[in-house]
């Protein structure tokens, strides 16, 4: 592999590089830009995916305030069950999750789903796009909103609309890795107009301008201008990256170990959402290439024998900031990621635990059975989508693999 200044570490997602010019934008109104791109209501703007589903969460509970349980998937960034400690007395009924797949075990759900469901929030992990069907039949027997949580698949559409527009609230994220980005960021959206309105209250109730907050936002966004490039993203990234494997601290590794402290409630700055609104006239295209990309380097994956690769079902078409792979085992999975995690390549796990893994979690959530989200936890790994992922780069991945299942 080539070196530079740094050694060179690839991105573990494609996201959509800042041109310099796009830190110097015109005034552009992002929100309308974004509604004409997607294809969605002119959407709500928060300071981070989290904070969306905060006050999605916060706008329901007004709604019906004797419902005190939401249900997410058992295998999900902590972050959304986190969101819980700002919505009290909400508690976390983590759901088991077909086998094999992203999707809810339909029976667990309507098992849970009752008249003390608030709502049940589907996750479009990866860019895939998840069943939402199921899951709206389900929650309305019981009068339960349905919250799409899109924050890895802003650009996926199900049966031609964009994803979040099913349910009755949906949100993306514009966190560094999910391809659009102001650094941190939420876009927050419902097909109904009354529940817009009411989301846009609770927001200005909710979400002060805090000044801190966004200077330093801004100097972030600057340094992903500057740093998100395989020959400096080892500074920023793989070496904080070797230093906690070293430590044998895979959630650090990762990025896993938040608490309800690093869930700051601000604004989104009009000059943010102006250098996303410069970024965004290259976004689609962008995706289209990722898309191209993909559909070559699944024809490989493929071929390996006894490994699932996360795709789309029928009328869903997805977007591919990394492929999501199911490995024959654990012990499959922990060779593949011996040889690559520390490699440079752009290989990760998303979650390294279901929700009762982290301690921080716990306290909000209700015991359940979960034996299918265990198995994914225990079997997953991703390989970055990015442009910067050269044939040779893929070719070796594939080829670790390829032998790890000969092993």
């Amino acid at each position: 592999m080539s070196r530079s200044f740094f050694q060179r570490q690839l991105p573990p997602t494609a996201g959509l590089p800042l041109l310099w010019r796009d830190l110097l934008p015109p005034r552009a109104d992002f929100s309308d830009r974004l509604a004409q791109e997607l294809g969605i209501p002119p959407p709500l703007l928060t300071c981070s995916g989290t904070a969306a589903l905060i006050i999605a969460l916060r706008t329901l509970q007004q709604r019906q305030p004797n419902r005190h349980r939401i249900i997410v998937p058992a295998w999900t960034c902590p972050l959304v069950a986190l969101a819980a400690h700002y919505c009290p007395p909400l508690k976390i009924v983590p759901c088991d999750m077909e086998y094999g797949g992203i999707n809810f075990d339909r029976e667990r759900l309507a098992q849970l789903c009752d008249s003390q469901t608030l709502a049940v929030v589907v996750t479009h992990y990866a860019g895939r796009v998840a069943d939402t069907a199921a899951v709206i039949k389900i929650a309305a027997a019981h009068g339960t909103a349905v919250i799409e949580d899109a924050a890895q698949s802003m650009g996926a559409k199900n049966a031609g609309e964009s994803v979040g527009l099913a349910g009755d609230i949906g949100f993306f994220s514009l966190a560094m890795g999910k391809g659009l980005t102001t650094v941190e960021g939420g876009v927050l959206f419902s097909r109904s107009a009354e529940l817009q309105k009411e989301m846009e209250r609770q927001i200005a109730r909710d979400l002060p301008w805090r000044a801190g907050w966004e200077l330093r936002r801004i100097i972030e966004l600057w340094g992903y201008r500057l740093m998100y490039h395989p020959d400096r993203l080892d500074w920023v990234y793989g070496r904080q990256l070797r230093s906690a494997l070293n430590r044998g601290d895979a959630v650090t590794a990762v990025g896993d170990d938040f608490t309800v402290d690093d869930i700051p409630l601000h604004t989104l700055g009009h000059y943010r959402q102006r250098v996303a609104a410069s970024a965004l006239t290259r976004f689609s295209a962008w995706q289209q290439q990722n898309s191209l990309r993909a559909k070559s380097r699944l024809a490989e994956l493929r071929q390996l024998a006894g490994v699932t690769v996360l795709q789309d079902g029928p009328h869903q078409q997805g977007v591919w900031p990394f492929f999501l792979l199911l490995m024959p085992d654990r012990a499959s999975r922990d060779r593949a990621m011996q040889h690559l995690w520390t490699a440079g390549l752009g290989v990760t796990r998303l979650f390294i635990h279901t929700l009762f893994g982290y301690p921080a979690v716990m306290p909000l959530c209700l015991p359940s059975p979960i034996p299918n989200a265990e198995d994914f936890a225990a079997r997953s790994l991703s390989i970055s989508n990015s442009h910067w992922v050269e044939d040779d780069d893929f070719a070796l991945i594939v080829s670790v693999l390829r032998a790890v299942l000969t092993t």
